[in-house]
């Protein structure tokens, strides 16, 4: 008997592919959706932990592919600088590595301090769904404090030169800020893309931001538990992970593409209804259960 079937691992695995992307929380549907259909599977439960990693990693995986050559770019400016000693002003490969390294350094040191402590703290479903509220109006205030509305042709040229040219401070305080995602319901790349907003960056580069800065953030957590899911506390869902992991990479992908594409010309306001809706309705239903 597994304690996650093949069926609640394709689900589940979709799932996460499609909300980790979106700014709709991809941990908050996670704990949300189990509830809602009656599964027995519980966030802070170890072989639950232990399929999350195999879907983290398919995300991180994909993500890593999909701008594969901006981070060969990023890499070697990275090199240029480190044996340079130097960051030249042109050389916007190597800032962009730098930014991308700041605002990773806080939220890795953040969640390996209190990633534990807060998921335990905020685990139940109608903790997850009052939390999924707060994101839809977080959304909605990115939306209205936002520098500067959405122009035709925003994403046309070089959009790593655009975020690029981001303040040191300003990589800290979103790379911070993304930290608030390990609360279940508040979107790791809703908080990422509402500071790139904030900060003066269109929808599609602030979109293009969340994405790079996920990558080691997602990928680094989920090789760090990679044990757990070969250890004991992986036995029974090997196999329901690795069938969410595939379901994860497809959706991922096909989220990707689609949100790249939806931030030339569209906001974040769809997304934060959306999340102000479905965390109102389950917070309803989560109390007369």
């Amino acid at each position: 008997m597994h304690p996650i079937s093949y069926f609640q691992g394709a689900i589940l695995g979709l799932l996460q592919g499609i909300a980790e992307p979106f700014p709709i929380s991809s941990l908050g549907h996670g704990v949300m959706l189990p509830r809602l259909l009656g599964w027995n599977i519980h966030q802070n439960d170890d072989y639950f932990l232990s399929f999350l990693v195999a879907t983290h990693v398919a995300t991180a995986t994909v993500l890593l592919l999909l701008f594969l050559d901006d981070w060969k770019r990023i890499v070697r400016g990275l090199g240029r600088s480190l044996r340079d000693r130097e960051i030249k002003s042109d050389d916007t490969d190597a800032r962009l590595g730098w930014l991308l390294v700041v605002g990773t350094i806080p939220a890795g040191a953040i969640g390996l301090l209190f990633e534990h402590p807060l998921r335990s703290l905020f685990a139940s479903a109608a903790s997850a769904a009052a939390f999924l509220v707060v994101n839809g109006i977080l959304l909605l205030t990115f939306e209205r404090l936002r520098r500067r509305p959405p122009r035709p042709g925003d994403y046309l040229g070089d959009s790593d030169a655009r975020i690029a040219k981001l303040s040191w401070r300003q990589a800290v305080g979103v790379g911070t800020a993304q930290a608030a995602a390990l609360v279940p319901g508040i979107s790791r790349s809703g908080i990422t893309m509402g500071g790139g907003i904030l900060f003066g960056l269109s929808n599609e580069d602030a979109a293009r931001y969340s994405f790079l800065l996920a990558t080691p953030i997602i990928g680094a957590a989920g090789v760090l538990k990679l044990p757990d899911l070969f250890g004991s506390a992986g036995n029974g869902v090997r196999g329901p992970a690795l069938l969410g992991a595939l379901g994860a990479a497809l959706t991922t992908y096909l989220a990707v593409k689609f949100l790249l594409r939806f931030f030339q010309s569209n906001r974040l306001t769809p997304f934060g209804i959306y999340c102000i809706a479905a965390g109102l309705i389950c917070t309803v239903i989560f109390a007369l259960d």
